[in-house]
Parts: structure tokens; sequence; C-alpha cells
């Protein structure tokens, strides 16, 4: 870590993501491909208070740090990992969290809160964290919000780039063409681990079945890699409706994604898509230009998403 100077208030940001390809697969060792929601962050704001009880603001929990609720858990980790990370697990700090980023969406909501924290963290303490070191504060966090993280959105939320992730390794994605993503939410939580748990389930009784929608998925998630690269949006949009398809078929999906994946698909989009673990959740639309992204809005809307989000993956 390299030293900066510290000031009396520090800051630390992070971005929410989406799974573009690869939901499910990667639990089973294949790649998976995220691309960050620039248009949802998080900000934390960090200073010293002497003499005072660590304290978190926030939109669901406002206290100290000791009396935080089982909801606060991953926060609190993820403020102790970066306090000990940085130089020390003794801080009397006071932590405003402030995010857009929708709860229970499958949009890495924790890990980008996480990865906030410890940047504030670093920077009060006059330090900047490396990639790896970010990364494993986070998982230390993400350990309390869900138990056995992959890891893949402690990368997601921290990288400005696409990545593709597999096995706990990231790598950035290069893009050849300005891709512009809206984001639909379906109304309801998702719940990654009763996803998780009923794709087992189906892989135990059906294993041939699921294994051949798994191999499928990998293939889409290889192919996407390339056709980002290339810029090759009409390819990536196919892919991208084939593999909620296929997602459908693993019992991921409900009647409310499906019904935007089909109104984007009517209104015009490139391809559409489930995003995250399923049973609720956003659904992921792309369009081939910046009209086309307001029309897909305004037509998710009508369909029943009380709210959407257009987002930009930048050429680099």
């Amino acid at each position: 870590m390299r030293r900066e100077p510290a000031a009396g208030t520090a800051h630390g940001l992070a971005h929410a993501k989406a799974i573009l390809f690869g939901e499910h697969a990667v639990v089973y060792g294949s790649p998976a491909l995220a691309v960050p929601l620039h248009g949802l962050g998080v900000q934390t704001d960090i200073r010293n208070s002497p003499g005072a009880e660590t304290r978190i603001e926030s939109q669901l929990f406002s206290g100290t740090a000791h009396s935080a609720p089982e909801t606060m858990g991953p926060v609190v980790a993820g403020l102790q990992a970066a306090l000990e990370a940085t130089g020390g697990p003794s801080a009397e700090v006071e932590l405003r969290i402030r995010s857009a980023i929708p709860h229970s969406r499958g949009l890495g909501s924790s890990a980008a809160v996480a990865t906030s924290v410890a940047r504030a963290v670093a920077a009060l303490r006059g330090q900047v964290i490396d990639a790896t070191a970010l990364h494993t504060i986070v998982q230390k966090a993400e350990t309390v919000a869900h138990g056995r993280p992959s890891g893949i959105d402690a990368w997601a939320v921290a990288t400005p780039a696409p990545i593709r992730f597999q096995g706990g390794r990231a790598t950035r994605i290069e893009v050849g063409r300005r891709l512009i993503f809206v984001l639909a939410d379906s109304g309801h939580h998702g719940s990654t681990a009763e996803a998780v748990s009923g794709v087992r389930a189906l892989h135990e009784a059906q294993p041939a079945r699921i294994n051949a929608a798994i191999s499928r998925l990998a293939e889409l998630t290889e192919g996407a890699v390339d056709e980002m690269r290339t810029g090759e949006r009409d390819s990536i949009g196919a892919r991208m409706l084939e593999a909620h398809s296929l997602l459908a078929d693993i019992g991921v999906s409900t009647p409310a994604l499906d019904a935007l994946v089909d109104a984007a698909t009517a209104a015009g989009a490139c391809g559409a898509k489930l995003t995250g673990g399923g049973l609720g959740g956003c659904v992921l639309a792309l369009a081939d230009s910046d009209d086309q992204a307001q029309c897909l809005a305004d037509s998710l809307r009508a369909a029943g998403a009380p709210r959407t989000w257009t987002t930009e993956v930048k050429a680099t």
C-alpha cells in the first residue's frame, strides 16, 4: 500500500454490478461475465470521532457499531477487516453510508457497501488499498452476508470494466463498442441461496439435463467475452435471450421476469435476460442506441417494472 495524505473526512466509492452471463454455471466451475453498473453507486464518508463509540449512519440503521442489528453484520465485518488491514483494529470513527443500489436484487449491494467502506477507511488513514487486499477485505464481509461467496461480486463492484470470472480469478475484458443497458426491477426480492439450492436439487435428480444446461451457459459466456471485445451487439443480445431461456428451464426465472424479458424483446431490445440468482431481482436489456434505451425503459415500466435504470459500458 502506498501512502497519501489523510484528510479530516475521507470518502470511498463503489458501483453495482450485473451478471451478464454465467449465473448458476459459475457455481459449478464455469466462467461468468459481469459488467459494472456505474449509474448505481454507493459512497461512504468517514471521519475520526475521538472519545465517541464508532457509529454507522445509513438508510437501514443509525447507531453504534456495537448495537448494530444482524442485518448490518456485513458492514461491521467489512469495517473491522478494513481497520485491521490498514494498521490496527482500534478506531473511533463515524461512517455515513449513502447507497443507490437496491437490496436483494442481485446487484452486489453488500459487496459494494463493503468496498466503499474499505476504501474510505484506507483514505482516512492515508493509504490506498491494492486490488488483492481490497478483495480480501470485502470477502470477509461477503462471508457474513452470504456464507460462501464465490468472489465475483467483490471483484465486479470494484473494477470499472467488465470482468470474466472463473475459479476465484477475475480478468478485465476489453470492450470494442459502447454498450447501453437498461436494468428493470421486477419488484420482487431475489433469493440466490434458494435458487442455488433449487438448481442443486435438480442437478442431483437430473444430472444429464442440468449438466447440459451448465455446459451451454459456459459456451454462451465464452462467446460473449469475444463479442464484447469486437462490439457485436446483436450477437451478444441473441446470447442473452438463449441464456434466459436456459435459466428459465432450470427453474430460476419467474413469470414477472419472463414478462419483462418479453416486453424488452417486443420493444426491440438486442437481447434481455434475468441477472443474478433469479427467483426475483432484475432483468437486463441491451439497447442499440440511447433513444431506444428510453423506449425500453418506458416499455419495461409499462410491463410492471416499478423502477428502471440506464447505464453504459464504455468502449476501451
